[in-house]
């Protein structure tokens, strides 16, 4: 489990597919503090350290992760918001969020609000999943959903949060992960029975 709180922003050294799977080489600070079989999430996919070397490790996206997610248009010089899994007794300070991205969603636009943004994204496949004021997780960044209408949604970005995660070097285009409030999916697939 994961909160949502960017702990790092890593940068994408290389990228090498194997198979069907893509193996990431992620530069980080926190890399000489990870173990190997370790969780950590990567724009809120959570992904198992395979090798740590100095202040460089590697994990391992398959084909599920790649397809369920935006993990493979990462290119080295990339960054990668990071997030380690929570302990026990750790503060919960965003939401639960599971490391479990549910799709993907295009930046429509950004928005400079003197002094903080507002991110619209298109509206995904499974909008009864959005709420308005509700959580959203947005590549590892657990967030509000400010506004929500027929073609989008949008959060607004404080400037601790633009500087300290990729949402600094988002930009309209550009893919996304999204993953749902989890207590939303379970009332939804309650209610679907």
């Amino acid at each position: 489990m994961f909160t949502g709180i960017v702990e790092e922003v890593g940068e994408v050294i290389a990228t090498q597919d194997d198979r069907d799977n893509r193996v990431l080489t992620i530069r980080a600070r926190m890399a000489p503090e990870l173990r190997v079989d370790q969780s950590v999430a990567h724009n809120g996919v959570c992904l198992t350290v395979t090798r740590i070397e100095g202040d460089r490790y590697e994990v391992v996206a398959v084909r599920e992760t790649l397809e369920k997610s935006a993990l493979g248009d990462l290119q080295a010089g990339d960054p990668v918001n990071l997030e380690r899994s929570l302990r026990v007794g750790d503060r919960i300070d965003g939401h639960m969020v599971q490391g479990h991205v549910d799709t993907t969603v295009r930046c429509r636009s950004v928005e400079e609000e003197s002094g903080s943004w507002r991110f619209v994204f298109d509206l995904p496949a499974e909008p009864l999943l959005l709420v308005p004021k509700g959580s959203i997780c947005i590549n590892g960044v657990s967030l509000t959903i400010a506004a929500l209408d027929a073609k989008g949604f949008s959060v607004a970005i404080i400037p601790y949060t633009h500087a300290h995660t990729t949402f600094g070097s988002l930009r309209p285009g550009a893919r996304v992960n999204l993953e749902y409030d989890v207590l939303g999916k379970y009332v939804q697939r309650l209610l679907a029975r």
